[in-house]
């Protein structure tokens, strides 16, 4: 007797906090279009579907003025982004439990899916990891590779100028890569590289190719 295969249980992807902006925006739309086009499998949904295209609207309208680093318009922005966000997951776990574990199901909804195993993603240069927008706005947290035999690192970072290549450096020392340095004081909507050098018993490495990153 053959035994019946049950399905994995699917996961939506949740986990927008961290996102930019820049990304998060897509992924929002991407689920309105879907249960908007898909009426008619997910049907009664626990958010009114007008409210949150309304919410979407209102939340990627306040990020431009949010740019010029004001601290209102930022507040603004972020109680929008908030707003959107905690619609988003009710709706995510509404489609998990409206889709019965049918992956071609679920993707109609415009979600998502988890990934079921974690990926390494590859670092973004030699010496860094990864650079991400930071939990507030004008931060961005680092992530440096291990050296063998290094005493402490140093990070540098400056905005890159339109056309031109960044000069005005500021250096920040680390006795550690773990936990992520969260480098602060940035000018949101301004694009900055960021390069890495560990400090070795026989001095300071060269410093890393750069790696650039949007401050939110």
């Amino acid at each position: 007797m053959t035994t019946p295969i049950t399905p994995k249980p699917i996961h939506a992807l949740i986990g927008l906090t961290k996102m930019s902006d820049g990304v998060l925006g897509p992924i929002v739309d991407a689920s309105l279009k879907g249960l908007l086009d898909n009426a008619k499998i997910y049907s009664k949904p626990p958010v009114d579907l007008n409210d949150y295209a309304n919410d979407i609207s209102a939340y990627k309208a306040s990020i431009p003025a949010a740019l010029d680093g004001s601290k209102t318009a930022t507040a603004q922005k972020n109680k929008l982004r908030r707003t959107v966000i905690k619609k988003y997951k009710l709706l995510a776990h509404y489609v998990e439990s409206e889709c019965e574990d049918d992956m071609a199901t679920f993707l109609l909804s415009g979600f998502q899916a988890k990934p079921t195993t974690k990926v390494q993603s590859p670092p973004a240069s030699e010496s860094v990891r990864k650079a991400v927008p930071g939990k507030m706005s004008g931060s961005v947290a680092i992530t440096l590779m291990r050296v063998l035999g290094a005493r402490s690192y140093n990070v540098r970072h400056a905005p890159v100028p339109p056309g031109g290549a960044p000069t005005n450096w500021s250096i920040v020392q680390l006795g550690a890569i773990r936990p992520p340095t969260t480098i602060a004081g940035l000018t949101p909507g301004t694009t900055y590289a960021f390069q890495a050098q560990a400090v070795m018993k026989d001095g300071p490495t060269d410093w890393s190719d750069s790696v650039t990153l949007m401050c939110t």
